[in-house]
């Protein structure tokens, strides 16, 4: 669950002052009065005891007025939020966790198996490495866990396995610490607890070897929302506690991705004391495996992503040889990150001369920050497989781990069925067979080489085109796997000569490898002449338009990485950034809440469209109706203004009721491997990390899981799910890389897409988020300027998405925090409307991330570009206040977004649903009942009491 911010806290307090000071005025005025009218100013007894008790009623009136305008206004969001508490039904609860354990079974990536070391041969085990005892169960931030049910750890799983694990070693770290330092969105403590090697008694040590030959050493990293992994241990604001005063665990510019002092010390003994050691990285961030080779002793690395609430039952399996491994690397590893083409380029970069654009974030002075995405198209292993071609880098000596790799308990054989390419479509069929003598799974991992003209078009030599997973095949049984894709699939961005998607004439060599570095076998494919995809007839992969360029002011004044001359640039590219200042011509197009004027957007053409209208429509009565469906316009003509602002202005969790026109109230919950209720506390089980479901490799788990949420909602009464997550993984370090899938673009949009489909089976419409570009939380709401060139962000940053809406029909969308370029991607009709709606046919709503007091978010410019509704739950600049013909329109479209998607969803599935009133609600209205009988009771009292006193006076 997402904890209680206190800035958000005093943003509501804010809300409510005007109704408190109320209060306070007639609290004070009742004591004035009170004080102020006794025995030396109004001697008449009567009158003066029926001044105070009258002062004192008005004040209960007036309190009890105002707490009402507080519930009914800046408070009625939280309060629907708060109260709308539904459970999970034990039998959803029991698939869901048989789904769980199914997912981390086959997420669990066996990365070296030397001598056949896994599985274990004997079911006693020494367990070292503090992780064992506290690991890392998932993400925190929105992807944290609801402690509702019962969590397995890594030592629960190896005893539910069958396995014996050396308890004195586990009480030496649970002694030395219980909890794990706390890594949260406004709160980040970096400490790696681990016991130092000098605590580990000879006694302790001896024993373990008598109680097994077998080790097992556990290291993990966990990251969460809010902010990315440390690059450097002893920069600016990182907490640390060392371990030991005689050391420390990091020197400056070491970073969290890699071995602690403590961390080597306690592998040199482990492998000192015994031969058959295996490592289980337990992250969800590619760590650095630069040490594995110093290790010999070291025969099998497991890795084991946050494994959810029940998924290390899995890793217990797989150690005792119950389950065999078929996971494979969802990125590359390589053995040292600061070489990686963004070491310098990603993280804290803040502009040195935009004072002019400073704001109030939350109280304190914010200004614009950047971040430049100079490799372009090579991100991961587009990079280093393409890098090792041109001869740029020794492959074997970056890379240990390629993406797509893991290996298993059995072998297996891959035949390639003839090419076929006809009609714009490339297929042949792969045979795999189990060679081996257990019963697993393998993955069919396909890509192309395109050809490439020195100084061309950017092009990687490899490139993920499709994959799928087999069924578990036993000893000697095989699979037929079908594989088919469209040629535009090969097809590149050229966004400096033809501005549109460009299927170069020429050789493409498709391959089946075992991962992206090693073949398994080729052929080749022959596109006779070039395709640009340019005209209406002849669009790219199903555009509804043509794709062209729509974010050239965002290439910004970057040199980005090419291949050109064998990565001639790649130095200066790659390098830091030389200048820290904004260039007037990018200042002349920046907008925040202190430059944004809402008049000079509006178009005097513009007419006021109409609103109050007696159409007798209902919502229930659009369901499964085009967009465009006349009746559309006849219910929308129906709204006020105000109807359309609230609707628009409190989405925050869920969307408001217009009991005009039919709209129920929406919940819609967050959690990327979950549904959690941040306001009722509950929350669905914790599945596996989203990086988990990517080392599956497998999209029927993913479906699964899409199809486990919309069950789950109903169950929670949710409407809406705020996931999947599918930006890159563009840096190790990034801190939602747990939340998001992989490296690389069509994987994640493959995944995320299944999953999406399936939810929307159930009614449930998925928020894609986060669009796009947000691949960093580091200054996420500084109004971080994020700048890529156009054929990057088409080929990989917004693929995932255009996939979830294309292949997912998702029915709805988050915006990111983050700008493209100059404009704040909440506020980019380019983004939104021109390509989201325009090009990828998208019907329904656009929310944004979490809208707080960040100084650059502004309802009015929002619904204006095609953002409908704010993330809201306080009242701050989310609401449109200039009601001109332009913001009204903008707003009826926003409304009309909103509606598309509530009436396609599941509660809408049996005709009008019935409103029900929020228990708050009817709470209050009982309160307000109960007070009106002792007021008047009170003011009936007063009365008597005063004329008793007049009449014993005459």
């Amino acid at each position: 669950m997402i904890g209680v911010n206190i800035d958000d806290v005093i943003a509501v307090l804010n809300n409510l002052k005007p109704h408190l000071i109320t209060i306070a005025v007639v609290l004070v005025l009742a004591i004035a009065i009170t004080i102020g009218v006794n025995r030396k100013t109004v001697k008449d007894t009567a009158v003066r005891k029926l001044i105070h008790s009258e002062s004192w009623l008005v004040f209960m009136v007036a309190t009890v007025v105002a707490v009402a305008m507080m519930l009914f206004g800046p408070l009625s969001s939280l309060l629907n939020l708060a109260t709308n508490r539904h459970v999970l039904q034990e039998s959803t609860i029991s698939a869901a966790n048989d789904l769980a354990a199914e997912v981390q079974q086959e997420a669990i990536t066996l990365l070296k198996n030397d001598d056949d070391n896994l599985p274990l041969k004997d079911t006693k085990v020494n367990v070292f490495g503090w992780g064992s005892t506290n690991p890392v169960y998932g993400g925190t931030g929105s992807g944290s866990m609801s402690d509702a049910y019962p969590t397995v750890s890594i030592l629960d799983g190896m005893r539910n396995a069958g396995l014996e694990t050396n308890e004195d070693l586990s009480k030496l770290y649970t002694d030395y610490r219980t909890d794990r330092p706390v890594v949260a969105i406004n709160d980040q403590d970096w400490t790696l607890p681990e016991v130092p090697a000098d605590q580990y008694s000879d006694d302790l040590l001896s024993e373990a070897k008598d109680f097994s030959d077998q080790a097992v050493i556990v290291i993990t990293r966990v990251g969460g929302e809010g902010s990315d992994l440390p690059t450097d241990m002893k920069g600016e604001n990182i907490v640390y506690d060392e371990n030991s005063p005689d050391y420390q665990d990091f020197e400056a510019g070491e970073h969290f991705l890699q071995l602690s002092q403590t961390e080597r010390n306690m592998i040199d003994m482990v492998t000192s004391n015994f031969d058959d050691v295996t490592l289980v990285y337990n992250g969800a961030n590619a760590f650095q495996f630069d040490f594995l080779d110093d290790y010999p002793q070291i025969a099998s690395v497991l890795w084991c992503p946050p494994a959810g609430q029940t998924g290390f039952n899995a890793l217990g399996d797989v150690l005792a040889g119950n389950t065999n491994p078929s996971g494979r690397t969802s990125d590359t590893f390589v053995t040292d990150l600061t070489q990686t083409p963004t070491w310098n380029n990603f993280g804290n970069f803040r502009y040195d001369n935009v004072d002019e654009f400073t704001v109030s974030n939350y109280g304190y002075p914010s200004t614009p920050t950047f971040v430049n995405y100079v490799e372009g198209i090579y991100v991961g292993y587009k990079f280093y497989e393409t890098a090792a071609d041109e001869g740029l880098i020794d492959y074997d000596a970056m890379v240990e781990f390629p993406f797509g790799y893991g290996l298993s308990y059995t072998t297996f054989d891959q035949q390639m069925g003839d090419v076929t390419y006809q009609d714009g479509t490339v297929s042949f069929d792969v045979t795999v067979t189990n060679t081996g003598d257990v019963a697993g799974k393998d993955v069919v991992e396909v890509y192309y080489n395109p050809p490439y003209v020195n100084g061309g078009i950017e092009k990687a030599s490899a490139n993920l085109v499709a994959f799928d997973k087999t069924e578990e095949l036993q000893p000697g049984d095989s699979e037929t796997v079908s594989i088919s894709f469209d040629d535009d699939d090969m097809a590149s961005y050229d966004y400096e000569n033809a501005k549109a998607w460009v299927l170069e004439a020429g050789d493409y060599r498709i391959s089946i490898n075992s991962d992206s570095h090693n073949e398994i076998a080729s052929a080749t494919v022959n596109v006779p002449e070039t395709i640009t995809y340019d005209s209406d007839d002849n669009t790219h992969n199903g555009d509804a338009v043509v794709a062209t360029n729509q974010f050239d002011n965002a290439a910004g004044d970057v040199e980005y990485l090419s291949r050109a001359d064998h990565f001639a640039n790649y130095d200066e590219a790659t390098a830091a950034p030389a200048s820290m200042s904004m260039s007037d011509e990018i200042k002349a197009e920046f907008l925040n809440n202190g430059n944004y004027d809402p008049a000079d957007f509006d178009d005097p053409n513009d007419e006021m469209p109409t609103t109050g209208a007696d159409n007798g429509v209902s919502l229930y009565q659009l369901r499964g109706k085009d967009y465009d469906d006349p009746m559309w316009d006849q219910l929308l003509d129906q709204l006020s203004v105000d109807d359309m602002d609230n609707l628009s202005a409190n989405a925050g969790f869920g969307t408001q009721a217009i009991d005009s026109v039919g709209k129920i109230a929406l919940t819609d919950l967050d959690g990327p491997a979950s549904l959690n209720n941040t306001f009722t506390g509950v929350g669905s089980i914790g599945f596996p990390c989203s990086t988990a479901f990517a080392c599956t490799w497998n999209v029927d788990l993913a479906s699964a899981f899409g199809d486990m949420i919309g069950r789950m909602a109903h169950d929670m009464d949710a409407s809406g799910w705020y996931a999947p997550a599918m930006n890159i993984h563009r840096s190790a370090f990034g801190g939602r890389d747990f939340e998001y899938f992989s490296e690389d673009p069509l994987f994640s949009g493959a995944m995320a897409s299944s999953e999406i489909a399936a939810a929307r089976e159930q009614g449930v419409y998925a928020f894609m988020k986060h669009f796009v570009l947000n691949d960093q939380e580091t200054n996420r709401n500084n109004m971080v300027c994020t700048w890529s060139n156009e054929q990057a962000i088409r080929e990989i940053y917004m693929k995932p998405f255009e996939m979830s809406v294309k292949d997912g029909d998702t029915g709805a969308v988050m915006s990111s925090f983050n700008y493209i370029g100059p404009v704040y991607a909440g506020a980019s009709s380019n983004l939104l409307n021109n390509v989201l709606r325009d090009e990828w046919g998208f019907r329904g709503m656009v929310l944004t991330d979490w809208y707080g007091d960040f100084g650059y978010q502004n309802g009015d410019q929002l619904v204006r570009a095609g953002n409908d509704a704010m993330l809201a739950t306080f009242e701050s600049s989310n609401h449109v206040t200039v009601r001109s013909a332009s913001g009204v329109q903008a707003l009826r479209t926003a409304a009309h977004n909103i509606l598309y998607t509530a009436v396609n969803s599941w509660k809408y599935a049996d005709g009008e649903p019935k409103a029900q009133t929020p228990v708050w609600q009817v709470a209050t209205y009982v309160g307000i009942a109960v007070v009106a009988v002792i007021f008047l009771g009170l003011e009936a009292l007063t009365i008597k009491r005063f004329l008793d006193r007049r009449k014993a006076v005459k």
